[in-house]
């Protein structure tokens, strides 16, 4: 066997494992996907009649691509913990003494992890889709739309990688995943329009990644508001999305193999 058809069949391994430990425990599929339903259904379904987006003619058609968009950012914390919890009980030391790749026991937790954010992504698509959301374009927007989103989660789960090889304190990764998703969903167009926040605040919202992944995906589906938008994240929103995603994967991989390879050398 090759170099290659080694390490892919080492990650398919563990991409496997990770998946049958889901199936056995399927609390990080209940916590990937409770908080996005709940504020889809808190905001998007109570609240929707209080709240009025210029150009909108369904709230629940507005807000979905936030609530997609943040089951992203609510995979960072039980990927970080599922790294730090190998870690500390001492799993990773079995794979030393294998002829197995460092790179290739977290690609295989990537893998097993977007299969997580998958199933929770469909699931809150239909609890959207029996609140009222509807796409308006072909399927293949429709198809693109959560490709970015797919992409978009990838990136996220290997942010969450790295917080697990950094911090390793699981009080800790519980605290800054939940960070993570309260601010970059709040702090971005999910619930409203970055019109709508405090002047001092939107500049930091408009190129928020978050909100161009939201803005593409409502393009996509058939969702954005109507009339002018201004600044070059709301006008190329597509450009800025494939930078920053492309820009903190290049940056976060190599430091978290990096983090791994210290903490399993320890």
């Amino acid at each position: 066997m090759t170099a290659l058809g080694a390490y892919l069949a080492d990650t398919a391994v563990l991409t496997g494992r990770h998946l049958r430990h889901l199936r056995r425990s399927p609390a990080r599929l209940l916590l990937v996907t409770m908080t996005p339903a709940v504020m889809l259904i808190a905001i998007g379904y109570l609240f929707r009649d209080s709240i009025t987006i210029p150009g909108v003619a369904s709230y629940e058609d507005y807000i979905m691509a936030g609530i997609a968009a943040q089951v992203a950012l609510a995979g960072v914390g039980p990927t970080a913990l599922g790294v730090a919890i190998d870690l500390r009980d001492g799993l990773v030391d079995r794979y030393r003494s294998m002829p197995i790749s460092a790179s290739s026991v977290l690609v295989g937790r990537a893998l097993s992890d977007m299969v997580t954010s998958a199933v929770a992504l469909a699931a809150v698509s239909g609890l959207g889709l029996l609140l009222g959301w509807r796409p308006h374009g072909g399927p293949l927007r429709i198809a693109a739309g959560f490709a970015v989103l797919l992409a978009f989660s990838f990136v996220m789960l290997w942010v969450g990688i790295l917080l697990g090889t950094t911090m390793r304190n699981v009080e800790a990764i519980d605290g800054t995943g939940a960070l993570i998703l309260v601010v970059l969903s709040f702090l971005s167009n999910a619930y409203v329009a970055v019109g709508g926040l405090p002047g001092w605040l939107r500049p930091a919202a408009e190129w928020n990644p978050v909100s161009s992944v939201i803005t593409v995906c409502r393009v996509l589906w058939g969702n954005q508001p109507t009339g002018p938008t201004s600044g070059f994240p709301a006008d190329h929103p597509g450009i800025v999305v494939a930078c920053s995603l492309g820009v903190v994967l290049l940056a976060v991989v190599p430091t978290a193999l990096r983090g791994f390879r210290r903490a399993v050398e320890r």
